[in-house]
């Protein structure tokens, strides 16, 4: 989470907050089993400070484009496809809740790396699995070298010269088992955007204009106010739209069809398209990359130190690496003794409440102790 000044973020048991958004799951129809795995993706997201992709967003996701319009099914089946390759798995989702499959995904990723030394799953016919770097992270503290991208609900970013948004967000996610060398792994996940769509929100729910360079009103002039914004640049021009475009390769490669109908059902549909998503997920055994000849006899493990320590060595002792926030938010989330919401989250969550039935008065910024860091 981003350290803001003057920012108040209040303390909400883990407990709580996973029986509230279980409860809202499973008030929108989906099983026992499923509306689990949602929340334990959303209670990591937010216990590692994203912000962008906890349980508000993600039911909110589920409300526009999931269960509240047909776009994700609740109770579905994933289908195996008949492949004649052993270490990789081609899935139909048939549109079922995006982080139940994605944490399917990566445990059969992990079972095909253990006996092939590297596994693959794609997914056609998929439904957002929101926070990538969970997936990647969880597979990393477990030893295992992992990948992730997916094409995104939506069109929403603006190749690097064009006018006319025809990407998705498209996240990439890469996780390094790390642990020992640095006291957590190394993970790289982000959007392909200069923000994801769900920083926009999160400025509109705290009411905060959005940095320079992030996007564009309807009439295609640049904006910060996230009330404004109608599409998203590419972050680090050529370069991100390069990444998100990749995404959009993949994607077309396991099944996905245009971006500019992905999240539009009806229109799909009539031009006789596909609307879903597309997933993609690796997992490598680091044992299978090495080559046995480390100088200085070294280890695996021991060279992969070595090389951490002269990276941040030479004056870059205190530079940050990719896995540091999340890894202090994580420690944080640990000293507070349960999960950290601002006060405008936590009347969200009061809506979700009132939504399944839940007691709402719980969930007033009054109910819940200050975070003193």
């Amino acid at each position: 989470m981003a350290n803001i000044p003057g920012e108040i973020f209040l303390i909400v048991p883990q407990e709580s907050h996973d029986a509230l958004v279980q409860a809202a799951y499973e008030h929108r129809g989906y099983g026992a089993e499923e509306a689990a795995a949602a929340t334990k993706m959303c209670s990591a997201a937010s216990r590692h400070g994203i912000r962008t992709h906890n349980a508000l967003k993600a039911l909110h996701l589920d409300e526009l484009f999931g269960s509240g319009s047909g776009g994700c099914v609740p109770g579905a089946e994933i289908e195996v496809v008949e492949s004649k390759f052993k270490a990789t798995q081609a899935w139909n989702g048939n549109r079922k809740l995006g982080q139940a499959v994605a944490v399917e995904a990566m445990e059969t990723c992990i079972k095909l790396a253990d006996e092939y030394g590297s596994g693959t799953v794609s997914v056609d016919n998929a439904f957002h699995y929101l926070w990538g770097g969970g997936y990647v992270m969880d597979a990393a503290k477990r030893g295992y070298i992992a990948y992730t991208n997916c094409t995104s609900t939506l069109a929403e970013v603006v190749p690097f010269g064009g006018k006319f948004p025809t990407l998705g967000t498209n996240p990439h996610s890469w996780g390094f088992p790390t642990t020992d060398a640095v006291g957590y792994p190394v993970v790289i996940d982000w959007a392909t955007s200069t923000i994801a769509m769900g920083r926009v929100e999160q400025f509109k729910r705290e009411n905060k204009e959005l940095p320079p360079g992030c996007g564009v009103d309807a009439d295609g002039n640049p904006t910060t106010d996230p009330f404004k914004i109608k599409s998203l640049l590419p972050f680090g021009a050529h370069k991100g739209y390069g990444l998100a475009l990749l995404n959009e390769l993949y994607g077309a490669a396991i099944g996905g069809s245009m971006p500019t109908l992905r999240g539009h059902a009806t229109e799909a549909k009539a031009a006789g398209e596909k609307s879903t998503s597309a997933f993609y997920f690796q997992v490598v055994h680091p044992e299978a990359l090495s080559g046995g000849n480390f100088s200085q006899g070294r280890s695996q493990a021991e060279n992969i130190t070595a090389v951490m320590k002269d990276i941040l060595g030479h004056g870059n002792e205190d530079c940050m690496l990719p896995g540091t926030i999340e890894a202090t938010n994580a420690a944080k989330c640990e000293k507070a003794g349960g999960l950290l919401f601002s006060a405008a989250e936590i009347k969200a969550f009061a809506e979700v409440a009132e939504e399944c039935g839940q007691d709402a008065s719980a969930w007033t910024p009054e109910t819940f102790p200050v975070f003193e860091s």
